[in-house]
């Protein structure tokens, strides 16, 4: 293959396809064309394609391990795929600026929601997402240091569950009916937070602003805060400990956020959920995972439910500042609401309404699965410590 006139960088995490695209784009190629060139078909048969990494290192002139330091795509051996979003997004704005062709697209690992060098929101893949400047909120960027701390204090399996696992609680703290009195709650801060991100000059400003990313963003500090707890295994072991150990635990969240969050604890608690039927499990897994192969060089429009859906709660937030429903709603936090131990529920809002649910029917149900981990060989044996107390005073 002969080389590009102006074969440019690729940027970091950049993903094959926005790769090949730019370049097309800067010497007037079909996308199509070049992609063809540069693949080939998987050796499991089929339509799609794989990068080839000697044809794009010829290329553009670029050694294979020059290119496999930027895309993840050409590694060998590959990267563990669960590590890394399943979904392709945008990055910084500021750092996409310096690579021309069009629009980067980047496959970043689970735990990249900032960019610290520009102090940007990245944030989960989202439909619209504009960005953020976060140089009036330094909190948040603050917090992004503080998530690479415990990725590397526990790892990215049980980083990932418990982050994801403390923004579905903030997005069920949010999601309370009334704004609560006491001006300390921590909704407010989140308001206070949102309008920042979210402009609410007028419904219309509100409307083209509006991102569910962002309200990730308003969220994340707190959400830090628990994921902390929540990774670390001592904290896991008192939350699925003995009632007094799990009350140790519900006050080391009291201490960090809003709890108890609302005054009718009758009506759901996602912590004490938590506490009782998820914490003594295996951390959740992402529920998709990352393909390298593709038909086309040309990555896939919105699918057209996601726009839909983008759009609904653009026009509900920007009417009620409903905050808490498009957080729990979100793909980005699916594979904690919706765990592969819970009940199947055809519609989302049964799995939402599953992952608070503190009733006598479910305290029953999680004692009895509960029982059945314990070994019946040993009468005298001690208690399972893995076993949790389900009776949290909630009964």
């Amino acid at each position: 293959m002969r080389r590009l006139p102006a074969p440019v960088p690729p940027a970091q995490h950049e993903v094959t396809a926005s790769y090949i695209s730019r370049l097309a784009t800067l010497h007037g190629l079909d996308v199509n064309d070049l992609w063809v060139q540069v693949t080939r078909r998987e050796k499991s048969g089929g339509m799609r394609r794989v990068i080839v990494p000697e044809r794009l290192a010829a290329l553009t002139g670029r050694t294979i391990h020059a290119l496999a330091g930027a895309l993840p795509e050409l590694r060998d051996p590959q990267p563990n795929w669960a590590m890394f979003r399943h979904q392709p997004q945008t990055g910084c704005h500021r750092c996409d600026s310096k690579h021309p062709g069009g629009k980067v697209t980047r496959l970043l690992p689970h735990h990249r929601y900032v960019c610290l060098r520009h102090r940007t929101w990245i944030g989960p893949p989202d439909v619209n997402q504009p960005a953020a400047d976060l140089s009036d909120i330094p909190a948040i960027v603050h917090s992004q240091r503080r998530h690479l701390r415990i990725l590397s204090r526990h790892g990215w399996a049980p980083t990932y569950d418990a982050v994801l696992t403390a923004f579905s609680f903030c997005g069920h703290i949010w999601d309370i009916a009334n704004p609560p009195e006491d001006r300390r709650h921590v909704w407010h801060t989140w308001d206070a937070r949102a309008r920042v991100l979210i402009p609410d000059d007028d419904e219309s400003t509100a409307f083209r602003a509006y991102s569910t990313s962002k309200l990730f963003a308003a969220v994340y500090p707190e959400a830090i805060d628990l994921a902390a707890l929540i990774a670390a295994p001592y904290w896991r072991q008192r939350a699925s400990g003995t009632l007094i150990e799990q009350f140790q635990f519900l006050d080391e969240v009291s201490r960090r956020i809003s709890y108890p969050y609302t005054d009718k604890p009758e009506l759901g608690d996602a912590i004490a959920h938590w506490a009782i039927a998820d914490s003594w499990r295996p951390p959740s897994s992402p529920t998709n995972t990352y393909s390298p192969a593709r038909l086309k060089g040309i990555l896939p429009p919105l699918h057209a439910t996601q726009a839909r859906r983008h759009e609904q709660s653009a026009l509900w937030f920007s009417r009620k500042r409903k905050a808490g429903s498009p957080l729990l709603r979100h793909l980005h936090v699916r594979p904690v609401i919706d765990r592969v131990w819970a009940p199947d529920y055809e519609r989302t809002e049964g799995a939402i309404w599953h992952s608070k649910r503190t009733d006598q029917q479910f305290l029953d149900q999680t004692a009895r699965e509960v029982n059945e981990r314990r070994t019946p060989s040993d009468p005298n044996s001690p208690t399972d410590r893995s076993s949790p107390d389900t009776t949290l005073g909630l009964s």
